[in-house]
């Protein structure tokens, strides 16, 4: 007979945020369907509103777990380094996760389309991205047009990523290339 062992409340937070990521990224809020969540996360949907109350507080979790996890990704990257070295520590660690895990990349963009229309998620949104410029410009030490320059190629790349461009598999002199080589330039 096989025996399972019981989660704690907190590693059933976690499985249901991490169900929930993945069912937000795919569908967005609006999309989703706390059911597959539940599912997902061997929980009953009953018990999934007991944790979070609602389907966009579930939404909102999430969303803070992300630009979390983020932060951290670009605490660690930059950690013993200053200047530029931070910026491109921060950039080729920001390129790998997103590029590990598509639904960080889904997940972020599943929120900024969301916050065209909903006030909660748009504070979420801006307090998590308001969190990594602070963090950027305090390692940097850069001015505001190179950290506004950063952040500008960043998005751009989120793009990018999004139509899943590959510099291998790109033929030199794309406009998809011609792109992400002006990222890589200095400035």
């Amino acid at each position: 007979m096989a025996t399972s062992t019981r989660q704690t409340a907190e590693e059933r937070r976690e499985a249901v945020l991490e169900a929930a990521r993945h069912e937000f990224a795919q569908h967005g809020l609006h999309g989703a369907s706390t059911d597959a969540i539940a599912r997902r996360a061997g929980i009953s949907q009953p018990y999934l509103f007991r944790l979070f109350g609602s389907k966009k507080e579930l939404f909102l979790a999430v969303n803070e777990a992300c630009f979390a996890r983020t932060l951290e990704t670009f605490r660690e990257a930059a950690a013993g380094t200053s200047g530029e070295d931070a910026l491109h520590a921060i950039a080729e660690a920001y390129a790998g996760l997103i590029e590990s895990d598509r639904t960080m990349l889904q997940g972020q963009l599943q929120a900024y389309a969301s916050s065209v229309e909903d006030d909660d998620v748009r504070a979420s949104t801006a307090r998590g991205y308001g969190r990594l410029v602070d963090y950027v410009e305090t390692v940097s030490g850069a001015d505001r047009q190179t950290v506004a320059r950063f952040f500008a190629k960043g998005m751009l790349m989120n793009v990018l990523a999004a139509m899943q461009y590959s510099i291998a598999d790109e033929p030199s002199g794309s406009w998809t290339a011609r792109l992400a080589e002006g990222c890589q330039e200095q400035g």
